[in-house]
């Protein structure tokens, strides 16, 4: 199984679009900055055809050491979300 990183990303922009090795990755960086940032504010980042991403905020709750078995407090947090569009999971699906 492979990993995309964000240097293949930056690569295929610059086989595609013939751009620089510096501004392939200066645009990489600039999308993934500008969706960290909007999730930061709050906001939804929905991508047309790929799915939404968002911001959770879970409450505490008690859950268990799986080890052990004793219970332990989970604390509150907020949590990066994704959900895939209709459109992207019928090609994962490959339907």
């Amino acid at each position: 199984m492979a990993t995309v990183t964000r240097i293949d990303l930056a690569n295929s922009l610059r086989n595609r679009f013939g751009l620089t090795t510096t501004d392939s990755y200066k645009m990489v960086d600039i999308i993934f900055d500008e969706i960290g940032q909007s999730l930061i504010n709050g906001e939804e980042v929905k991508i047309s055809g790929f799915g939404t991403f968002k911001i959770l905020s879970k409450s505490a709750r008690i859950g268990r050491n799986p080890k052990t078995g004793i219970p332990a407090v989970i604390s509150a947090r907020r949590v990066a979300s994704f959900r895939p569009s209709t459109e992207f999971r019928k090609i994962v699906s490959g339907k």
